[in-house]
């Protein structure tokens, strides 16, 4: 956890023993783990909780996924949409060629753009 090496532990318990001495230690040590042990079934207890309503999300969601995709063989080609190429960046779904439009005006602007600065 905390990548602690001998030579750390070693120094760490010297320091330890000057500071609260040899009777105090022992009560000491006993009080830490103690105190980890209840700090680890607390965390375990949050952990257990976050994952418990993590369950009561996921759940109902992939239900809904499940049955979406389930019907989505039944809406195969509604409406002759498998005539419609959506992917097509010449012209939207009204037929206006919106991005060749737009092209032509930002080449407009463009030129305008220069022909201020030149003139």
């Amino acid at each position: 956890m905390f990548d602690l090496g001998v030579q750390e532990l070693i120094v760490i318990f010297a320091v330890a023993l000057i500071v609260f001495g040899p009777k105090k230690l022992p009560e000491l040590a006993k009080a830490m783990g103690k105190g980890m042990a209840e700090l680890r079934r607390s965390l375990q207890g949050v952990k257990e909780q976050i994952d418990e309503e993590m369950q009561d999300i996921e759940n109902p969601v992939k239900e809904e996924l499940k049955e979406v995709t389930e019907d989505l063989p039944k809406f195969d080609n509604i409406a002759g949409l498998d005539d419609i190429d959506i992917f097509d960046e010449k012209t939207d779904t009204d037929g206006d060629k919106t991005v060749e439009k737009e092209k032509e005006i930002k080449k407009s602007e463009t030129d305008k753009g220069e022909k201020g600065v030149d003139g």
